[in-house]
């Protein structure tokens, strides 16, 4: 099914629009567009055959890829200079997050007096960036995880802190999206299940989130009846272009949700991704049933109306149970031992989860210590 749809963006969606992207460059004025990808994509015939697309087209891009599962300030910084050095005029952002974050922030900052660091999501900060610089941007997801084709914002590691910031300016939204299924067939049944978790996580988070946005929580809604529906479809059989197609949609719907709020799993999520560079979906996929227990005095309510919502028994454990059964289902971990081999270097994660700003947004307010409480029960496996 190919459709358009212009919320919260210019969207294209169905099987083969790819080839719809030489056009969308030269709509919003690109005629040397930098692609902005990871280097394991940056060699495969996905991203090989878009070059070929765009030149066949009369674009002159180029491809810049040294960039992190995690990426870091350094690799925006070599993203801009390579983005100066082409005189290019847009960016087009493929990927997982990584891919999408780093070409987001590479688009914001490339021509900006103000640093990267400078745009950090706290108050106002955004305003410090000049609009007018600002170059065009198309993004074109390659998982279903993330979202962050429909986001205002990147997560970047800050090296010298060792944290993962987020980077807000509104005009961070693509002007385009490409969500095209047949890109993400090639991706391994793990790295699927990890992303698509991702985007439930972000779901669960908003719906859960205490502030006043009926829009979000619908949406939220919707899309975590998408990912139990066709996640374990996607996982099971990679080829199948329906669950592909409708887990990009899940993905998005999270990421628009989420502006509602998220919550303790990404506050734990983040700082543990800045120290052990591991995947942020999975580290939001185990940590999921360890957060909803520890929130449950103040979500069980919300989580029994979602429960039934979904066609469950109408109750936090039944929820509970299909969360455990779906992470089972697919092959994700029970314990965060399973993926963080040195827990001496977790002893700081709970003050940093404090100050993440997903904190802020999670139906209670936990302490550090209570941050790393819940830590080192996902840690154990003690549920």
């Amino acid at each position: 099914m190919n459709v358009n749809w212009n919320y919260p963006t210019h969207i294209r969606v169905g099987a083969g629009r790819i080839a719809e992207l030489p056009a969308l460059c030269l709509q919003q004025g690109m005629q040397k567009p930098l692609l902005v990808t990871d280097p394991g994509l940056a060699v495969l015939p996905m991203v090989t055959d878009v070059l070929s697309l765009c030149r066949s087209a009369g674009l002159e891009i180029q491809c810049f890829s040294q960039i992190k599962p995690n990426p870091t300030g350094t690799n925006i910084r070599d993203g801009v200079a390579a983005y100066i050095a082409g005189g290019h005029d847009g960016v087009i952002a493929m990927g997982g997050g990584s891919g999408l974050d780093a070409g987001k922030a590479i688009a914001v900052v490339a021509r900006q007096a103000c640093s990267l660091w400078d745009l950090e999501d706290v108050g106002d900060n955004w305003q410090r960036a000049d609009p007018a610089l600002i170059a065009p941007l198309i993004a074109v997801p390659t998982t279903a995880g993330t979202g962050s084709e429909v986001g205002r914002a990147a997560l970047i590691v800050n090296e010298a802190e060792t944290r993962k910031v987020i980077v807000f300016h509104p005009q961070m939204l693509p002007g385009s999206v490409i969500l095209d299924p047949a890109l993400t067939v090639g991706l391994p049944p793990g790295l699927t299940a990890a992303t698509g978790m991702d985007a439930l996580s972000h779901s669960l988070e908003a719906y859960c989130a205490d502030f006043y946005h009926p829009m979000a929580e619908g949406i939220a809604m919707q899309g975590m009846g998408l990912v139990k529906r066709f996640l374990p479809t996607a996982v099971a059989d990679g080829a199948d272009l329906e669950a592909r197609q409708q887990m990009l949609v899940a993905s998005m719907m999270g990421a628009t949700a989420f502006q509602r709020g998220l919550g303790a799993m990404h506050a734990l999520a983040h700082p543990l991704g800045a120290v052990f560079d591991a995947h942020h979906g999975m580290l939001n996929a185990i940590l999921m049933p360890y957060v909803l227990k520890a929130n449950y005095s103040a979500i069980h309510v919300r989580i029994g109306h979602l429960a039934g919502f979904l066609g469950l028994e109408p109750d936090f454990d039944s929820f509970m149970a299909w969360v455990l059964a779906l992470r089972a289902e697919i092959g994700i971990p029970h314990d965060l031992a399973a993926i963080l081999h040195d827990q001496q270097s977790t002893a700081d994660i709970g003050a940093m989860a404090v100050a993440d700003p997903s904190a802020g947004s999670n139906p209670i307010l936990f302490s550090a210590a209570q941050y790393q409480h819940i830590l080192d029960a996902a840690l154990a496996g003690d549920l």
